[in-house]
């Protein structure tokens, strides 16, 4: 279990990663048209990932697959190519095949929680906007 919960760790933390790189990437790339310049190489994902455990932080190892894909959905949806929805189901997916083939888990364990709290709290104050 505790293998899993770095697991997740690793995949929600390579997805923000592929967002942040990707919203930095844009803007350097927007600047290099601007001048006249090449465009800078895309930002790549990294297999490992320094997570806090404790009072300590390790570093985790993911398989490419996993990693390069939690990374560039972080990218698609910075992009605003896919929505908060599709980001977390496909996610979930990776989470889910990652749980199941890989740890052997009888359960996958949840990821992108913050996005789900997120998207809960807009949902929230959409309805409660609506009641007035």
């Amino acid at each position: 279990m505790r293998m899993g919960l770095l697991c997740r760790a690793h995949l929600d933390k390579s997805f923000v990663t592929g967002a942040e790189q990707t919203s930095a990437w844009q803007e350097l790339a927007a600047v290099a048209i601007a001048k006249g310049n090449e465009k800078p190489p895309e930002p790549e994902p990294s297999l490992f990932q320094k997570i806090k455990a404790g009072e300590n932080e390790v570093y985790v190892y993911l398989p490419e697959e996993y990693a390069h894909e939690a990374y560039f959905l972080g990218g698609r949806y910075q992009r605003a190519e896919i929505p908060a929805l599709k980001a977390i189901d496909t996610m979930q997916g990776l989470a889910n095949q990652l749980c199941y083939y890989e740890l052997k888990l009888a359960e996958p364990f949840q990821v992108l929680q913050f996005l789900r709290d997120e998207l809960a709290q807009s949902t929230d104050e959409d309805a409660a906007s609506g009641m007035s």
